[in-house]
């Protein structure tokens, strides 16, 4: 039996979470199917959802690599794209299309759009939520598909995965980097941050609060509680009455941001390789901090923006050579938990 403030606490977020499907709702015509292949999805799918926007450099190894691990169908919204990245995913054929020129940063960063896709095709499905410059990893993922692993969570009575976001960088300067569509983004950023993590749990969403790496080393280091959070809830098997909080870092109810274990064990988790650092990042910091899209409050992360167009170097000794996903348990940023 839980406390008065306990119960309290669970009323006030189950009018949040259909305060926030209601505001989706409000927000469904702001996007336009461009092209619908919904019918393609069949009973027991794996689907991703996505937000974009000028990812044309990303989109190819993204498809490649989430196809690879097994997803079926990629639900995408378009947010006025203007370097043909519409019209490369329009062609693809396991994607359904939307787009919109309305606000990303009022949407709740293209949340609010994803949540009426996922509301009308993703209930019942295995659903991983993901930005295009993320690359989910998960131990034995290069031999063991999503839907294994979405059963073996499932025979574990697990509705949902977490995630740490983990950026990665290359050696010298951010623009000195060549990359090209189809490259593996890992090829041109090796190195990330193996330590420095400090994680928190937040006791109103029951969700985990992590902050760090290289961003905190390098952007954030006289105020790290500033840096960018981490932690991430990607996958979840959903269903329409669930919601994302903020981005994909919570969601209601909380039991699904339950994603680690309090027991002394661990409970599995993945990685988000993620490859913002690529070399346009440069020309997109300078576009996005005229933009003002990308932050709840947009001041604050001025100098952000400007330590990025000054063109860094990321790299430090300390920095370490990504090798795969035994690395990453071997390191503890991410756990098997169990899944052997």
């Amino acid at each position: 039996m839980g406390t008065g403030d306990d119960l309290w606490t669970a009323y006030k977020l189950r009018w949040r979470r259909r305060r926030l499907l209601a505001r989706s709702l409000r927000k469904r015509r702001q996007i336009t199917c461009r092209v619908d292949r919904t019918d393609l999805i069949a009973p027991g799918a794996i689907l991703a959802f996505a937000t974009v926007r000028n990812e044309g450099l990303r989109l190819p190894h993204f498809f490649d690599h989430h196809r690879t691990l097994g997803v079926d169908h990629f639900l995408v919204v378009d947010n006025a794209s203007d370097d043909g990245s519409a019209d490369w995913l329009a062609a693809q054929p396991d994607v359904s299309l939307w787009s919109t020129p309305d606000s990303y940063k009022r949407s709740r960063f293209g949340i609010d759009w994803l949540t009426v896709l996922m509301r009308r095709y993703g209930h019942g499905h295995w659903c991983l939520t993901l930005d295009a410059d993320e690359l989910f990893v998960y131990a034995h993922h290069t031999t063991r598909t999503l839907k294994a692993l979405t059963d073996w969570l499932s025979w574990q009575g697990r509705d949902s995965m977490g995630a740490l976001m983990l950026d990665l960088y290359p050696r010298g300067a951010l623009g000195e980097a060549k990359h090209h569509p189809h490259q593996d983004p890992v090829d041109t950023l090796p190195y990330f941050d193996a330590g420095n993590y400090v994680i928190t749990r937040q006791a109103k969403l029951q969700n985990l609060w992590i902050q760090g790496g290289v961003r905190a080393r390098c952007f954030f280091a006289p105020e790290p509680r500033r840096a960018p959070t981490l932690s991430k809830v990607p996958l979840i098997r959903w269903h329409r009455s669930y919601a994302y909080v903020t981005s994909t870092h919570s969601a209601l109810p909380r039991r699904l941001n339950h994603v680690y274990d309090t027991n002394g064990g661990e409970a599995p988790s993945g990685v988000l390789l993620h490859t913002k650092f690529l070399p346009n990042i440069i020309s997109k910091s300078s576009e996005e901090k005229t933009r003002r899209q990308h932050f709840e409050n947009s001041d604050l992360y001025q100098g952000y923006y400007d330590a990025l167009i000054g063109d860094p170097v990321l790299w430090c000794e300390q920095s370490t050579r990504y090798q795969g996903w035994q690395q990453l348990e071997g390191l503890g940023l991410m756990s098997r938990g169990g899944w052997a």
